[in-house]
């Protein structure tokens, strides 16, 4: 995907929050993040989207501090939300595409522009299914495509770090495998952070399977897993460490 795809996807999905989060309602809880209401979410995305925003805007070369969200709730705070994510938008849209500033994790990339593009495109995803699973009814579909990019991201990128949970005492080997797609992940496992691959190679102690967009809101903790074979307690690793912190 290219970065105006992703900029296109982070304008279309954080419009999709705030109105699930208007129709929900700033008090209701959200089935996907136990013990949040859509305020928290509000004030979650909205603080991030700032903080993105600033990194970009003026080129940071390391990490800022995020700041605090304002003390505001009901309408205002689904504004200052709307507010926060257009800011965003707008930045990327208009940042160099030679843009150097910093990163923060090591998934492949083809500039920090992109990197941050992509980052905020999932951010917002994730963070709009949240929303609508507080409004009820059926969640807007998220693209193939877009799944398995986001996958790819989440174990090669967010699970290459060293705060990555994702641990075992011996060497373990679990496969990832979108099932309407071609893509796949070998996941290596170990006392050290989890190493990730594109495609499959040799014997794996578990797979977890599924169509991607499934995949991808299951490996973020929003689902359960589709399918799981082999040792099921790779799977119960992995939502019980997986948290992204």
């Amino acid at each position: 995907m290219e970065t105006t795809d992703f900029v296109d996807t982070l304008d279309r999905e954080g419009r999709l929050l705030a109105a699930a989060a208007e129709e929900a309602g700033t008090a209701a809880e959200v089935p996907a993040c136990p013990g949040w209401r859509v305020r928290d979410l509000l004030r979650h995305t909205g603080v991030v989207h700032s903080w993105a925003a600033g990194i970009v805007a003026e080129a940071c070369a390391s990490p800022r501090p995020m700041g605090d969200p304002p003390d505001l709730d009901g309408d205002a705070l689904v504004s200052w939300y709307r507010d926060s994510h257009r800011a965003l938008v707008e930045t990327l849209a208009a940042a160099p595409a030679v843009l150097e500033c910093w990163t923060f994790h090591p998934a492949p990339s083809p500039s920090s522009l992109a990197f941050w593009a992509r980052r905020q495109a999932h951010e917002t995803t994730v963070h709009r299914y949240d929303a609508e699973s507080a409004r009820g009814g059926a969640p807007t579909a998220i693209g193939s495509e877009f799944a398995v990019d986001g996958v790819d991201e989440l174990l090669r990128g967010f699970h290459a770090r060293s705060r990555s949970r994702v641990r075992t005492e011996k060497p373990r080997v679990l496969q990832v495998r979108a099932t309407d797609t071609e893509a796949a992940w070998t996941v290596r496992l170990s006392d050290a952070p989890p190493v990730a691959a594109l495609g499959l190679s040799g014997e794996a102690d578990a797979e977890l399977a599924g169509p991607a967009e499934q995949l991808y809101l299951a490996l973020w903790n929003r689902v359960p897993v589709p399918s799981v074979t082999g040792d099921a307690a790779l799977a119960g690793l992995w939502r019980e460490t997986s948290a992204i912190v």
